[in-house]
């Protein structure tokens, strides 16, 4: 018997391979449902040398088919089987009916789009007999018959082998069943005749692919987006309407590019000051001079006041005013060893604030010095204290905004006469005051 299925099963091959692919046809098919008539032989022993069919169980199938790739199907299925079969060592219930359920996949000789088609199954199952339940592996071959791929006859012989043969016995499986294509059916493209057009030469003198009669430069070779005229420079505009064929350019200069009047390096587009030579950071203008005293707001430090280079754009202080707050300086007293002011320096600072409210651009330096007398770090804390008290008696009883003074203390660093002599020592214990703009 065994012959006989394989006979019927390398003739199937033949007519496969013969048969040719149908045009209609995917090469993969769609999700596929259906059903199956089955016979099922429990008795068949695990080797197939047996010929002889001792019982076979009838049943059906409920199928799901769907097409991984264009060789590759994968199939779940229920199987019910009429039958009494149970394992001698469980009693039968009397149900007389078995429940099975299988995935398996379907490796096709042939891509789907042929009418005969064998494949090979191998997959996974189990089950049900009078309550009891065992696993087993569906493994065999069919033939698969594609109409038009709507409709698809399957069949199918697979040799059961159980994988727990104390619930079930190895066991032989034929299936003959239909199923239907439920997928969506695509539609065959429109298939559009061309016909040819006859072919007519025209004349084209420079060769440049445009013909004479549609060619502006007949004579000279150039591109079909210009009309057959060329572009030398690349920028869009052809030559015949390119005042700087050889430079690129602007449609809105006529071909050339954005010109640059006062020639500073900076466009006439992006230039505010185009007839002005002048820097790209000031937008083609030149380098501004707010106080118009002849030196640029870069180098000038009274950008708002008009002064004179010499002083880097800021007035000179005048001579009757430095003079005065020179000699008020001279007499700014203190407690002896420190920084209290006596009451006899606040006449001078007060002559000094008023110089300073008289013209608000001037700004005051207090510099505080002492002699070398004791350690050189209290010397410097203690002229630096004696600066921040002037510069504070200036602010809090002149009415002078800090922002125009500032307060430094240099020490025993900075003498103008001998600290050997007490004279010298007397000399070198001052406070300076520097007018400046």
């Amino acid at each position: 018997m065994k012959s006989k299925f394989l006979c019927i099963f390398v003739l199937s091959c033949v007519i496969a391979s013969i048969a040719a692919a149908q045009d209609f046809a995917s090469p993969k098919k769609g999700s596929l449902i259906g059903f199956s008539a089955n016979l099922t032989d429990f008795n068949q022993p695990v080797s197939l040398k047996k010929e002889s069919f001792s019982r076979l169980d009838p049943g059906f199938s409920i199928m799901f088919w769907k097409g991984i790739t264009t060789h590759l199907d994968f199939s779940i299925r229920y199987n019910g089987v009429f039958t009494d079969y149970t394992k001698n060592k469980y009693p039968k219930s009397g149900g007389g009916y078995g429940n099975e359920f299988e995935a398996s996949l379907h490796a096709r000789l042939l891509t789907d789009n042929h009418l005969f088609n064998p494949f090979l199954s191998a997959g996974i199952g189990i089950g049900g007999y009078q309550t009891v339940w065992g696993p087993y592996a569906p493994l065999g071959g069919g033939l698969q018959i594609n109409l038009q791929s709507e409709t698809y006859i399957f069949l199918q012989m697979n040799y059961r082998a159980s994988l727990d043969k104390a619930k079930v016995d190895n066991n032989l499986f034929y299936s003959l069943g239909i199923t239907e294509n439920i997928s969506r059916k695509k539609a065959k493209p429109e298939v559009v005749k061309e016909v040819p057009l006859p072919v007519v030469e025209k004349k084209d003198r420079d060769g440049d692919g445009v013909a004479d009669d549609l060619d502006a430069c007949p004579d000279v070779a150039g591109l079909a987006q210009f009309n057959g005229c060329p572009d030398t420079d690349g920028d869009g505009i052809p030559d015949k309407d390119d005042k700087c064929p050889n430079v690129k350019g602007l449609a809105k200069y006529n071909g050339c590019p954005i010109p640059d009047t006062d020639g500073d390096g900076v466009n006439d587009e992006e230039d505010k000051c185009p007839s002005v030579a002048g820097v790209a950071k000031y937008h083609g203008c030149p380098i501004p001079d707010t106080d118009g005293d002849g030196v640029n707001d870069e180098e000038d430090r009274c950008p708002n006041i008009p002064g004179v280079k010499e002083n880097q754009g800021c007035p000179l202080v005048k001579d009757e005013v430095a003079k005065k707050v020179q000699f008020a300086a001279k007499n700014i007293f203190f407690a002896t060893g420190s920084y209290k002011l006596l009451p006899k320096s606040y006449k001078s600072l007060n002559e000094v604030a008023k110089i300073l409210k008289e013209d608000n651009n001037l700004r005051l330096d207090i510099e505080g010095n002492t002699d070398n007398t004791g350690k050189s770090d209290k010397n410097q804390l203690l002229s630096e204290n004696r600066a921040k008290a002037v510069m504070e008696y200036l602010k809090t009883k002149g009415g002078i905004d800090e922002s125009r003074l500032s307060a430094v203390g240099f020490g025993d660093t900075k003498p103008i006469a001998n600290n050997k002599t007490a004279k010298g020592r007397a000399l070198n214990r001052r406070v300076e005051l520097k007018l400046k703009y």
